[in-house]
């Protein structure tokens, strides 16, 4: 079965402490997170899994950022999550060069006005290695989705991260309903 490795948002706006919106900054540093993802990258490419890096931003101007949105209504005014900017660029400790490709998306889900279905499809994979942050937005959203297109979803716990603990097992709780939960050291498990 063909499958991918999808992080999710290591980008320094959202997970490092310089970051304009990093709320789960710390949350992600306690938990290693930077070093599972990489760990992640290296056994996708060791197994000849797609590997995707997904970022989220905005174009200059903002046109596709939602003003009305309480997520990213003020994302011009703090000037977050500007494509191009030291904001969206990934974290500098993540290895994102062995990722196989980058997807920028407008919105939470990976999946919406992105072209990672395409490509997905295209490769033909099936089963789908999630992880990133935070994990009660970007992960749930994408595993949610995935999970309605038929894609069978692992997700690992241990480089997934959220603004506090609590909300990352409560996400890891309901994401058990339609997923494959492991930790990095279960890797080898996936098929």
């Amino acid at each position: 079965m063909k499958t991918a490795f999808i992080g999710l948002d290591y980008i320094v706006d959202i997970m490092h402490p310089t970051g304009k919106i990093a709320r789960s900054a710390q949350h992600a540093a306690n938990r290693q997170v930077i070093q599972h993802a990489n760990t992640l990258l290296e056994h996708a490419k060791a197994n000849d899994w797609l590997s995707v890096l997904v970022k989220v931003g905005f174009k200059p101007g903002y046109h596709e950022a939602p003003a009305f949105s309480p997520m990213f209504g003020k994302a011009k005014q703090f000037g977050a999550l500007a494509l191009g900017g030291p904001g969206t660029e990934f974290h500098p400790d993540l290895k994102a060069s062995l990722a196989d490709m980058v997807v920028e998306k407008p919105r939470i889900n990976a999946f919406y006005g992105t072209p990672l279905e395409p490509a997905l499809r295209a490769q033909e994979v099936k089963q789908l290695v999630v992880a990133g942050v935070s994990t009660a937005w970007a992960v749930q959203s994408l595993v949610r989705d995935a999970h309605d297109r038929d894609y069978r979803v692992v997700v690992v716990e241990d480089a997934c991260a959220a603004v506090s603990q609590e909300e990352h097992d409560a996400s890891i709780a309901l994401l058990r309903g339609i997923a494959r939960v492991v930790s990095i050291s279960e890797l080898s498990s996936i098929e």
